[in-house]
């Protein structure tokens, strides 16, 4: 491991999209001139990604955010939840999203994060672009209120009224997908 085109510079397996049957992809999917986003399932994950990921997520929401909440909810090994991040310079996630698989067959984005030394950067919706292009169907989220305006100009439309989730004021929104 260590060498490459699906290897990453800490020698972990970064293949996006394998084992998903939303898209196929052999190459890491790459935006002219930006980085590879890796896609990949439960089941794909080392334990070094996955540490880094759950990591990213604690980080934000649990420390940042100063909220006290369940962050392994269960829901992270379904079988068809993906994990999709980018990698910052340092070889370690920089921003992430993971997208479920809800039981009516609709999509849910959720735990969209970023690290605080690469917001602003446009990374989150590099990641979001990537799962619009890559889910079919209806998408669905719960925004924090404060990003309902971001998230507006990504396609989503409000589907309710804000509503406290762990003290955090959110509105689901939602937008087709491809």
């Amino acid at each position: 491991m260590g060498t490459g085109p699906l290897s990453d510079p800490r020698g972990r397996r970064s293949n996006p999209g394998a084992g998903t049957t939303v898209v196929p992809v052999n190459e890491p999917h790459r935006r002219p001139n930006g980085p590879s986003i890796n896609d990949c399932r439960f089941s794909e994950l080392d334990v070094e990604t996955l540490h880094d990921l759950l990591q990213l997520r604690v980080d934000v929401f649990v420390v940042e955010q100063e909220c006290a909440y369940p962050e392994l909810d269960g829901r992270d090994p379904e079988p068809g939840t993906r994990h999709v991040w980018l990698d910052g310079p340092d070889g370690r996630p920089a921003a992430m999203v993971r997208v479920l698989v809800e039981p009516d067959g609709t999509h849910r984005v959720g735990r969209v994060a970023t690290r605080a030394d690469v917001r602003g950067s446009g990374q989150a919706g590099v990641l979001l672009t990537h799962v619009h292009d890559t889910t079919p169907g209806r998408i669905v989220l719960d925004a924090q209120t404060y990003l309902v305006p971001w998230y507006a100009s990504l396609g989503y439309e409000p589907t309710g009224g804000e509503f406290l989730e762990d003290g955090i004021a959110h509105v689901p929104m939602a937008r087709s997908g491809r």
